[in-house]
């Protein structure tokens, strides 16, 4: 991983999960993805606590000379532990407190620069400085709340965690996306996909980054996910990999129903997402045009078809222009694909089926082992292997459920020969059978002998 940027781990997921794929013949055309929030294993830090630690680290990176040197400039801070002093501070106003801590950091980083200059916690200093100050007119100042990016530092212990509300909830550290088969014809669901990334990453650009493997692997066609998922760049994502995407909901506010709007309108488009031809309620088709500013494209409607249109007095989009006759329909590439993604979620809510809700239980499943939703781990590689573990024992208990089922079902209808036993050694190589080919392989390398996996 660090030379390569390969996680051995989740390459190893992905072939034993393709083998029992192809072993249980789950079909793979329709699958759902779903995103949760997760945290490494780091304290819940203020800003001030977090800046606080950061100057004791700096002080304890220290060689013991300069830590002489430095004795007074430090010894507000090393007092007790980062939350011992903040503890202090409960109920006064921390914005002197943080003007002191800010031009403390600029003078360390400037005097340290040339022996530390190369140290992690030097570079840990720098990139906090960058986040929480700004220096105008060689004077320091402190950045207020909301100029904090998602990306800031949140703990000394893992680098790489951010921070996100959502609802009215704040998060720190990553994002979990998983993506599981979900063709009702399938005995038995899996995990397909696991990723881990920074939880300010929009679920859209997870999304992108997980298609071209899903589509190397599986043979998916139809993917459905919620709101979240949608962007330009995934409409041009899911054209190169001809899927189509299934919203449950789509992003922004919901068009009226009292009148018409573009999602009542079918658009045909390239391959590239380009718009040709439009559709109107009355099965009114005609050529979409690129518009006279080339902004945009324009589709012209007959106005005698128009006015013979139950909806035409019922608020049409379409329009008459000041010099043609005809109706005008204006509107951008993005607003088409926006419209096409209502209209395939709306015929998905009339039949009925919501294949995406059933994945939140997946969510539970690869959660429930840690408990308040954190790892017993830090940093974004660690988490990923975590994730990737759980899915894969959220999948062995799949398995397991399934052949119980099944082999109880085949019990009913016909009583083993060998009675119960037999039924659970028939079930054990069942169970393994997936596996057999890894095993083998192993036992091989180790130089062992084959074991009899019905034994």
């Amino acid at each position: 991983m660090q030379e390569k940027g390969i996680n051995l781990i989740e390459k190893a997921f992905e072939q034993v999960t393709d083998q029992q794929i192809k072993a249980y013949q789950l079909k793979t055309g329709k699958q759902r993805m779903d995103s949760t929030q997760i945290a490494s294993n780091i304290r819940e830090m203020s800003r001030l606590q977090l800046l606080v630690e950061v100057l004791q680290r700096v002080q304890r990176m220290l060689k013991e000379e300069d830590q002489k040197g430095y004795a007074e400039a430090f010894a507000p801070f090393m007092e007790g532990h980062a939350g011992q002093y903040v503890y202090h501070l409960k109920g006064q106003d921390t914005g002197e407190h943080l003007q002191k801590i800010g031009e403390l950091m600029q003078r360390l980083l400037v005097e340290l620069q040339a022996n530390y200059g190369q140290e992690p916690v030097y570079q840990m200093l720098k990139r906090v400085f960058g986040e929480h100050f700004r220096v105008e007119e060689k004077v320091v100042k402190t950045k207020v709340a909301k100029e904090l990016s998602a990306s800031s530092l949140q703990s000394p212990d893992d680098l790489e965690a951010t921070y996100r509300e959502k609802g009215n909830q704040s998060y720190k550290g990553y994002a979990a996306n998983l993506t599981e088969t979900c063709d009702p014809e399938n005995e038995l669901q899996l995990i397909t996909k696991t990723q881990v990334a920074p939880n300010c990453v929009d679920d859209a650009k997870l999304m992108e980054e997980a298609l071209p493997n899903l589509k190397e692997r599986t043979e998916l066609e139809t993917l459905y996910t919620d709101g979240g998922y949608g962007s330009p760049s995934a409409d041009q994502t899911l054209r190169d990999n001809r899927v189509e995407q299934i919203q449950t909901a789509i992003r922004g506010r919901a068009p009226s129903t009292e009148k018409l709007n573009l999602a009542d309108f079918e658009i045909k488009q390239t391959e590239t997402g380009k718009p040709t031809q439009i559709t109107c309620p009355q099965a009114q088709t005609v050529v979409v045009h690129p518009s006279s500013q080339k902004k945009g494209y324009v589709a012209h409607f007959d106005l005698a078809i128009c006015q013979a249109c139950p909806f035409y007095q019922k608020g049409c989009p379409a329009q008459p222009g000041k010099r043609d006759s005809r109706l005008h329909l204006n509107f951008s590439e993005q607003k088409a694909n926006v419209s096409e993604r209502r209209r395939r979620s709306l015929a998905r809510q009339k039949e009925g089926r919501n294949l995406r809700a059933a994945i939140e239980a997946t969510v539970r499943e690869i959660k429930h082992p840690f408990p308040a939703s954190k790892l017993p781990v830090r940093g974004r590689f660690r988490v990923a292997c975590m994730v990737i573990g759980s899915a894969i024992a959220t999948n062995a208990r799949r398995i397991q459920r399934y052949l119980v089922a099944k082999t109880k079902l085949e019990n009913e209808q016909k009583k083993a020969p060998n009675g119960q036993e037999c039924s659970r050694n028939q079930h054990s190589v069942s169970f393994f059978g997936p596996f057999k080919a890894v095993f083998e392989a192993g036992l091989t390398l180790l130089g062992l002998p084959k074991l009899c996996l019905s034994c």
